[in-house]
């Protein structure tokens, strides 16, 4: 591959950093969180420890770095075929709106613990029967003295069963719709806060998804994060990082399993010849790796914009349609070329193809993706 400009000299040393974490951090016990289902806290301690964790935050409340730091990481978990592993979801989102939208007292509160793993973060947005649908959001907070009180349930959250700390997004002035939605901190332990078990997924299994309950939990009033009934304009300012960051990691999944199924079919022989050797699979193959290659110069110019702050929701979320639409189309190509052991699970190509699924999902769907797009027409 071309060098990528998009990165410097020390985001490219940075990268060294994450790969050798990956390699002797998770690689050897991940078939053992895949089966257990969910990633053990320890490992976001020694991921703090390594820097990986809040990586665009300042150095109090983080790694010091910048996005392309942050999108290394990401890359990094998906070149390996650890979609289950929920950095980013506590980095570049949870403890992106709490520097964000929080006050100094709770910056200070939250972040430095987050960023050394010791807390991990969760963001609750769905619920059953909402989907995308964050106006139809039933999860309610209401004011009462100098406390607010939280009801509601909250479904399909990532990080769910590891989270110390929660940003929900709930209702303030339900007559309001999308206009009396707010957001706030709710910290493991509150009473009236409770999880139900880790959800059965066909796919990325070592992420700790599942519901979360808030059965009138007390919450003061400095939990509110960000101002009352702007939660849906800040949920909507965020949804471009986030959108950004699923199609990094569709693409960096795209291209490692591309290499690994030019290794695979180069050594695989069937019927005296090598796999490589038919014209079909050679065809195959150049087709993944020229629009692979295309994706890929798309995705480097939105993450340059993006660093520059430049990067608006319209591209976003053309980078986010296309990247995961292509990877799960090219994964179930690359699984074909190999066969039996496509479909076997000591083969990443199997994973990968499973893990992928659910990216055409969250963060917005591909119809929503569409929808976005087509305003802009």
């Amino acid at each position: 591959m071309p060098a990528r400009s998009v990165f410097r000299d020390d985001h490219e040393l940075f990268r060294e950093q994450v790969r050798r974490f990956v390699a002797d951090e998770i690689l050897p016990h991940y078939a053992t969180w895949e089966r257990d289902g969910i990633t053990p806290r320890a490992l976001w301690k020694r991921a703090g420890d390594a820097g990986l964790l809040n990586c665009t935050l300042p150095t109090t409340f983080g790694a010091g770095g910048d996005f392309g730091h942050a999108a290394i990481v990401i890359e990094e978990l998906a070149r390996a075929s650890c979609l289950g592993i929920g950095f980013s979801i506590h980095s570049d989102m949870v403890s992106s709106y709490i520097h964000r939208y929080g006050s100094d007292a709770q910056r200070e509160r939250w972040l430095p613990s987050m960023a050394a793993g010791e807390r991990i973060g969760a963001i609750a947005m769905t619920e059953p029967g909402t989907g995308s649908d964050l106006k139809a959001i039933r999860t309610r907070a209401r004011p009462d003295g100098d406390h607010y009180i939280l009801s509601g349930q909250k479904t399909f959250i990532t990080n769910g069963a590891n989270a110390g700390l929660v940003v929900v997004l709930a209702s303030t002035e339900p007559d309001l719709g999308a206009r009396g939605l707010s957001l706030f901190c709710v910290e493991e332990g509150l009473p009236g806060f409770s999880k139900g078990p880790v959800l059965e997924k066909i796919g990325q299994h070592a992420q700790d998804t599942c519901e979360l309950f808030f059965d009138d939990v007390v919450l003061p009033a400095d939990c509110l994060l960000g101002e009352l009934n702007q939660g849906f304009s800040h949920v909507a300012n965020e949804l471009t990082q986030e959108r950004l960051c699923i199609a990094l990691r569709a693409g960096a999944s795209i291209e490692a399993l591309l290499d690994e199924t030019v290794a695979y079919t180069r050594e695989r022989k069937t019927f005296g010849r090598r796999v490589f050797d038919y014209q079909n699979t050679r065809f195959q193959l150049a087709d993944a790796r020229s629009q692979s290659r295309m994706l890929r110069v798309f995705l480097d110019d939105c993450l340059a914009r993006h660093m520059d702050g430049e990067l608006d929701e319209v591209d976003a979320a053309i980078a986010k349609l296309n990247a995961t639409e292509m990877h799960g189309r090219l994964l179930d190509a690359l699984l074909q070329l190999h066969g039996g052991y496509g479909y076997m699970s000591e083969y990443a190509i199997g994973r990968a193809w499973v893990d992928a699924r659910a990216m055409r999902i969250y963060g917005g769907s591909s119809e929503i993706m569409r929808e976005i797009i087509a305003r802009s027409l």
